[in-house]
């Protein structure tokens, strides 16, 4: 799959992008502050549904504003399809696809599907297992997109039970009454989202195994991957073996109702759930131990790296080549790890890369390259892919007269559309029919 157009409108920075986009690589440049990483994130926005550099959506939206629009062009082998996300912050977001309202946003998971790679990618290694726990179940998600609404529901039960706990110390018998039938819709859900971490842990251990010893070369320690539960059943911590049978759905409720009858008193105590999948931690071995307290700063960048090139290939194993998105990171990367990352980049199907200087760049990805500075991105002339005046912008007020060659909206049968710049995408964003308003579910 590959975006054959991007258009934002009042995103970040952004007053207006409008970028016509090819397959193979395409290096988006400008000096740091020019709005290069908001454009990879709208792109990743609509993978996900979510920024991996911030937890709310309001910083999305433009000072001054109210609501953003991301809208893209996405072709899938023969098919094109038109995906529309309008970001309300404190109101319910809405998504169209092909102009016709998806029912809850969560719906749109799993059509787009980007692995990204960024600075932020580090506190895998060396972050809080929130982060860990929401690295695996936005992977499990773009895999399997019913787990969506398995996951929206565990958050919701946890939430309920929760309140319930913090009064179930004055209230005892009612609330204890209620307590369990709370405990019946959190062991069901957990336990179905139990089974799918499992399953993917084991899947994605050998490609993390590969993919480090590629990225660290000769000589490095085996890299592994093990899950820590509250739930005994569902791992200690240690390194999973790919060849062993995993416990099923099933198996894993029971284990959480019996783990959670151990721990009642003590949860009503505290007032809050000790249980569950939400107490989880994804464990990263380096060796014998483990690469969180362990492992060097080049250490860390490299599991960083590999367990995004897992990712990737993963998801290409199974039928799906995703987009590709680099953010800013080869300027980290020494020369071995540069040449592995660009490896892979240069066969998939479509890489978005951002730099501050194009010379960090490999060679092999220097396709496309749009510059972007003083609120506009550009098309540079003279390189692969497109002509010079196939990506406008505006930020901040700025504007740019390249001409139009057709946004996500263009007509289907290939008919040009009007030019108009700048000011006609910027209709297009603003003016197009809305959809029905949804739960953000």
């Amino acid at each position: 799959m590959y975006l054959r157009h991007l258009q934002v409108g009042q995103f970040r920075s952004w007053e207006l992008a409008d970028l016509a986009l090819t397959p193979g690589p395409t290096v988006l440049v400008g000096r740091n502050g020019q709005g290069k990483t908001n454009l990879v994130e709208a792109v990743g926005y609509l993978a996900t549904l979510s920024s991996h550099r911030v937890s709310s959506d309001a910083p999305l939206v433009r000072h001054g504003a109210t609501q953003a629009v991301v809208r893209a062009a996405l072709r899938r082998d023969e098919r094109e399809l038109l995906v529309e996300v309008e970001i309300n912050p404190g109101r319910a977001n809405r998504v169209r696809v092909n102009r016709a309202p998806l029912p809850r946003p969560r719906e749109l998971l799993g059509l787009v599907k980007t692995v990204l790679f960024a600075p932020e990618d580090l506190a895998l290694v060396r972050g809080d297992p929130a982060e860990r726990r929401r690295f695996l179940d936005d992977l499990l998600v773009s895999r399997t997109p019913r787990l969506a609404g398995v996951r929206s529901d565990y958050d919701r039960v946890l939430k309920q039970r929760n309140a319930l706990l913090k009064t179930a110390k004055l209230a005892r018998g009612n609330a204890l009454a209620t307590l369990d039938v709370w405990d019946g819709h959190l062991t069901e859900l957990g336990g179905q989202l139990l089974a799918a971490r499992l399953r993917l842990v084991s899947d994605l251990a050998p490609y993390v195994a590969d993919a480090y010893a590629g990225v660290a070369g000769p000589g490095a320690d085996q890299a592994a991957l093990g899950y820590s539960s509250s739930v005994p059943l569902a791992g200690d911590g240690t390194a999973v073996d790919p060849a062993r049978a995993l416990p099923g759905a099933a198996e894993l409720a029971a284990a959480l109702a019996a783990r959670l009858a151990e721990r009642r008193k003590e949860e009503v105590d505290r007032g809050v759930t000790l249980v569950g999948p939400h107490r989880d931690d994804l464990v990263l071995h380096l060796g014998p131990a483990p690469a969180k307290g362990y492992a060097s700063h080049g250490e860390s960048w490299s599991f960083a790296l590999a367990v995004k090139l897992a990712c990737f290939a993963l998801l290409r194993a199974e039928g799906d080549d995703p987009i590709l998105v680099l953010d800013d990171v080869f300027a980290e990367l020494d020369a071995g790890r540069r040449s592995a990352l660009a490896e892979v980049a240069a066969s998939a199907e479509q890489t978005l890369i951002t730099a501050a200087v194009a010379e960090d760049v490999p060679a092999a990805l220097r396709g496309t390259r749009v510059r972007i500075a003083e609120g506009t991105a550009v098309v540079l002339p003279g390189l692969t892919g497109t002509a010079d005046g196939d990506a406008t912008g505006t930020a901040d007020g700025d504007a740019t007269d390249a001409a139009d060659h057709g946004g996500p909206d263009a007509p289907d049968d290939g008919a040009a559309a009007d030019a108009g710049g700048a000011g006609m995408a910027q209709d297009r964003v603003d003016t197009a029919p809305h959809p029905q308003e949804v739960d953000r579910g």
